[in-house]
């Protein structure tokens, strides 16, 4: 499953180049809550069909409404004097709704909440083509539209930035789709796998044994048979990938994570528990020249607490972090899977029991 972003910009460009009229709507300013955030993208199809977000859904309502053939009143709404029911020509126009406490209700928004959209009619289909296929490549682009005529110019940058709104300028940076690479192909890799999927990850699975693969299920996901750390060495690690190695046998795991610690990695992590962790840092240390610094980026055991037992919640709370780290969203030290253990036993190790799932894996 893509990026949502890319998405709705390919979804726009097949409506576009079908001769259909169509609009992009940004999200570009909120006050007090808002549903969506600052950046946020839907398209709306002259036939009503709507592609992404920038609400809960009674704001994509009010536009479809009044820019679609599809024109039923949205709920509680008086037909509007002047809505032609069609998407124009013409430059980029600005809306608001929640300006009042009764539009507010109307619209679904939380107490308080304001939101400001742009407005783009009838996107050139070249220039959404142009940018469709830069991100599929995977570089990153700022889209700048200018406000007062509705061009559009295509910028290569390499870091995101916060949207540009200002008298002249839209500009809103998109990224490819970000990539998580698993190496090992069981059970919980399955789970994190089709999470990861759900969440608009590209999802690569690596395992060299062939029993593990045999077994694999999930679609969608890229199943690799190299050894660990030659797959990251050739999956061109970016700051847009996470690696998670989730095998517990040092001769797939270790190898594969030093060559992770050595890129841009988001995140790079490993399954196991605060023993299994300790030993793997004192094998880097001792056979690979690391040091307690040049790991710090290493995360394990990973996950938030949430006192997961079985491969499906232990996937959870993994997606959890990595979204958090993802969005740049600092975890309390509470919820770390290491410091609340600790807490729970007095920084004594948990006993150990079997293999799989055990207080050994699980959190």
């Amino acid at each position: 499953m893509e990026n949502l972003d890319v998405t709705v910009l390919r979804t726009l460009h097949g409506w576009r180049a079908r001769g259909q009229r169509a609009l992009l709507a940004t999200v570009v300013r909120t006050w007090g809550s808002s549903p969506r955030p600052v950046g946020s993208i839907m398209a709306l199809c002259e036939t009503g069909a709507v592609v992404g977000s920038v609400s809960g859904g009674c704001i994509e309502d009010d536009l479809i409404y009044r820019y679609s053939r599809a024109h039923t009143a949205p709920a509680g709404a008086a037909p509007m004097v002047g809505i032609t029911h069609e998407i124009p020509d013409g430059p980029p126009e600005r809306v608001k709704y929640g300006v009042s406490a009764d539009e507010a209700h109307r619209f679904g928004l939380p107490c308080g909440g304001t939101l400001e959209l742009v407005l783009e009619f009838n996107p050139d289909a070249a220039s959404l083509l142009a940018l469709v296929q830069t991100l599929a490549d995977g570089q990153m682009v700022q889209r700048r539209t200018a406000l007062a005529s509705g061009r559009v110019e295509l910028r290569a940058v390499t870091a995101p930035s916060p949207l540009i709104d200002d008298a002249e300028v839209l500009a809103n940076t998109f990224g490819p789709e970000y990539r998580m690479l698993l190496i090992g192909a069981g059970q919980l890799t399955e789970y994190l796998a089709t999470m990861a999927l759900f969440s608009g990850f590209a999802v690569t699975v690596c395992d060299p044994r062939e029993e593990y693969r045999a077994a694999w299920q999930v679609s969608g996901v890229a199943l690799l048979t190299g050894m660990p750390d030659d797959v990251v060495r050739d999956f061109k690690v970016d700051r847009r990938s996470c690696v998670i190695a989730l095998t517990h046998d040092p001769k797939l795991d270790d190898l594969a994570l030093l060559e992770a610690l050595d890129t841009d990695a988001f995140y790079v992590g490993a399954i196991g528990s605060r023993r299994n962790n300790e030993a793997r840092h004192a094998r880097m240390i001792e056979h690979f020249d690391q040091t307690p610094e040049s790991l710090a980026r290493l995360r394990g055991p990973i996950g938030i607490y949430i006192g997961s037992k079985t491969p499906p919640e232990i996937a959870v709370s993994i997606m959890a972090e990595v979204l958090a780290v993802k969005n740049g969203v600092p975890l309390p030290r509470d919820m770390d899977v290491t410091h609340a253990k600790n807490a729970l036993t007095g920084g004594r190790a948990a006993p150990s029991g079997p293999t799989c799932f055990s207080p050994t894996t699980a959190q």
